[in-house]
């Protein structure tokens, strides 16, 4: 087939039909990518960089920066190059020495992170391409993990196997960035809807609801992090290999088919073969085969016989998969089923708006399962059309029309749970669980925990150390007054019901206290519409270091994942600029303060999911300020996943779905955040020095989210914070370090007043 340059040759491979032992009249072929010139990711290469060069994107000559350890690297090094563009390839030291060798034969400039970071070497490679598009002006980065056009360059391939093959029974194909078999199975089900699309992916990988192992050697397939190209609705099945499995079948690949492939064809290979030979008369299964086995003969084919006969006298290789419920952790072989029709539905009633509700509905998603948002605007998350969920409008704080709702929805269909990531539904979310029967905290100790006023007499009732306090709920200035001398000064005043620091006020005189009680005793309705409990909490001034015990409950156990040290605004207000996890303290003082967190959850009777206890330091130990029954907020959960390897929002739709939990740590790191704040009064003009910021040795993250224009002030409550700078290391030193210099070269602009 003639071809006018080397970029038109990419595709038209072939698909050719393997001989394996499977019942007569089932069909099998492998579509052979690993054909392409250099891989199957020159698709993508040319689909991608042609769509910004025609969009304006990449203009001619200018840079191309991509991440990539494999066939990516190669395809873009193809066609950038070809097409003039000075290529620039990050990538770690498990690049093998052949593909290190084309890439810079073909004229590439190659960057080779020297360590893992926070979430292994893929979030390294991010932070160094993010080096080089600062210093690199007008340059272009394919993002191969969330750019559309890498699924849609598989339009192509579907095409070939329909022209080809006229008709296809089940697909098979490997899962990295997500692309490839998403790509293919959609277009091919928009022409054979009852094609059954099969992921592979390994042992350790993220991709499918397995905790991360960065320490797995295979390459091509699996992840430790979650690209936004892979569409979990068009599974059906899903297969994971242990390294040692994935590598004897690669080599029985090439025994056996005469294919010399690397690990991804591999894999695939092996669960193909397993279906066919499992497969129904007239059954025709195609596998797709990323690439050549070039790039390991140091790693897959080195020393294979004692490599299988290792690997054997061990028993690390399994004959057959282990059928397992979508969620569990596995070790080897195994499969599950995640059918795409019918999936078990997992209701949310609102969500909240920092984006942590969002990544909510995906990782329902992600996890088999279909989220539904009831919200009474869904024009408040304007990220919602994003996440693949249902939306049912209707009034959420009317307990009559949410259930009428519900059960609407729910008629017929299997619900898993119902959850939310908003504090102001936890007893909505606890009354619509009780009534489907799906898991969830009794509605009372949810109503405990949203009513500080509640919590306190809980917690009063049950000995558990706590200030001083007084209940008001008549907007009196005596019955006030009373209140705030029964407590002492100073005191704290702050409304029962709200969320956020908001409105909690420390008080030097009783003139203050007073005032602002009546004032709060005087509103309505809180930030979300909801009509307020009509009380006002004064509470004995606890001075001290602050803590919050962040807690999973399991079977009614609650466990400590670990304590935060939390750093807060200057006085008159109480809002968190700052969080180190885990906290520079002893083990003993953190078990203390997790004690003390456990005696709280039990006094309010909370027993499943995620929950954040609020402490303060004080001569006679650990005293509550706060239960909160939902998963932390100020972005500690970020500072968790890095630090520990958990992902507490991801356990937290497991916990609500009655799926398999795992809390065990994977990483021993320190993580910490700095909030951006207004040093003053005014209109925010700007946010300048996050690029610099962002290159500093240790930093995971800046983000701004305060607009220019906006009016702000110094914190009084979360809602005033304007971004935040995350950092990892291995000592608490480390980190503070790295935080102090990033938030020194960061200014927050402010004119006016």
């Amino acid at each position: 087939m003639r071809q006018e340059s080397v970029i038109d040759g990419i595709g038209h491979t072939p698909a050719v039909r393997l001989r394996v032992d499977a019942p007569e009249g089932v069909e099998v072929f492998a579509k052979l990518e690993m054909q392409n010139l250099f891989a199957m990711k020159d698709r993508v290469a040319r689909q991608v960089i042609l769509d910004a060069r025609r969009t304006g994107a990449l203009a001619e000559g200018a840079p191309i920066v991509e991440s990539s350890s494999g066939t990516m690297a190669l395809g873009v090094a193809l066609v950038g190059t070809y097409l003039g563009h000075p290529v620039h390839i990050v990538t770690d030291p498990r690049i093998d020495p052949v593909t290190l060798a084309k890439l810079r034969t073909l004229g590439c400039e190659v960057h080779v992170v020297a360590a893992m970071t926070g979430q292994g070497w893929q979030s390294a490679r991010l932070e160094r391409l993010a080096e080089l598009m600062a210093g690199l002006p007008g340059a272009f980065w394919p993002q191969q993990y969330s750019n559309p056009q890498n699924p849609a360059a598989y339009r192509g391939l579907a095409a070939e196997l329909v022209a080809d093959l006229g008709s296809v029974d089940v697909v098979v194909g490997a899962v990295g960035s997500g692309g490839s078999l998403c790509g293919t199975s959609r277009a091919l089900l928009e022409r054979l809807p009852d094609v059954s699309v099969v992921g592979v992916d390994c042992v350790g990988s993220v991709l499918f609801g397995q905790p991360d192992r960065p320490t797995r050697k295979q390459s091509g397939l699996g992840n430790s992090l979650i690209p936004e190209n892979i569409d979990y609705r068009l599974f059906d099945e899903v297969h994971w290999l242990s390294d040692d499995e994935a590598f004897d079948a690669t080599r029985r690949l090439a025994r056996e088919q005469k294919i010399f492939g690397g690990n991804t064809s591999g894999s695939v290979y092996r669960i193909l073969t397993h279906l066919a030979a499992r497969a129904e008369p007239g059954t025709r299964l195609v596998g797709i085969m990323p690439d050549r086995g070039d790039r390991y003969v140091d790693t897959v084919y080195a020393d294979a016989a004692d490599a299988e006969a290792g690997a054997a006298e061990a028993g690390t290789l399994a004959a057959a998969p282990e059928e397992v419920e979508y969620g569990a952790t596995v070790s080897s072989w195994s499969f599950a089923r995640i059918p795409r029709r019918d999936r078990k539905l997992l209701l949310f009633v609102e969500s909240n708006t920092t984006g942590t509700g969002m990544i909510a509905l995906r990782t329902a998603v992600r996890l088999a399962l279909e989220p539904v948002l009831f919200t009474k605007d869904a024009a408040r998350y304007p990220e919602l059309p994003g996440t693949g969920c249902r939306v049912v409008v209707c009034d959420t704080d009317d307990e009559a029309a949410l259930t009428a709702a519900v059960a609407e929805v729910s008629a017929g269909r299997r619900v898993a749970g119902v959850t939310t990531t908003s504090e102001f539904y936890l007893e909505h979310v606890a009354r619509a669980a009780a009534a489907l029967g799906t898991p969830g905290n009794p509605v009372e100790a949810m109503t405990r925990c949203r009513n500080k006023a509640l919590t306190r007499t809980a917690l009063h009732e049950a000995g558990v150390t706590q200030p001083r306090f007084a209940v008001v709920t008549d907007p009196d200035r005596d019955a006030v007054a009373a209140a705030v001398a029964a407590v002492g000064l100073p005191c704290v005043v702050k409304p029962v019901g709200e969320s956020g620091s908001q409105s909690v006020l420390w008080c030097e005189d009783a003139g203050t206290a007073t005032a602002h009680a009546l004032d709060l005793l005087a509103v309505t309705h809180n930030v979300r519409g909801q009509r307020t409990p009509g009380a006002v909490l004064v509470e004995q001034y606890v001075d001290g270091p602050e803590f919050s015990a962040e807690m999973f409950g399991v079977d009614g156990e609650a466990r400590c994942v670990g304590v935060t040290q939390r750093t807060v605004s200057p006085l008159p207000h109480f809002v968190e600029t700052g969080h180190l996890f885990p906290a520079d303290i002893d083990d003993a003082l953190a078990e203390r303060i997790a004690d003390t967190a456990r005696q709280a959850l039990k006094a309010v009777g909370f027993e499943r999911g995620p929950a954040h206890v609020e402490l303060r330091l004080t001569a006679d130990g650990p005293a509550v300020i706060e239960i909160n029954g939902r998963l932390a907020g100020g972005m500690i959960p970020e500072l968790i996943r890095p630090a520990t390897g958990i992902d507490l929002l991801e356990q937290q739709i497991r916990a609500a779905a009655g799926l398999p939990l795992d809390l065990s740590v994977a990483h021993d790191r320190r993580a910490g955040l700095r909030f951006l704040t207004a040093p003053r009064p005014g209109r925010l003009t700007g946010v300048t020095g996050v690029g610099q910021a962002e290159r500093v040795p240790g930093v995971e993250r800046v983000l701004v989210s305060g607009a220019p224009g906006r009016e702000v002030r110094p914190p009084r409550s979360a809602y005033d914070r304007l971004g935040h700078v995350i950092a990892v290391g291995a000592s608490p030193q480390e980190v503070g370090r790295a935080l102090a210099e990033a938030t020194g070269l960061i200014e927050v602009g402010v004119e006016g007043e």
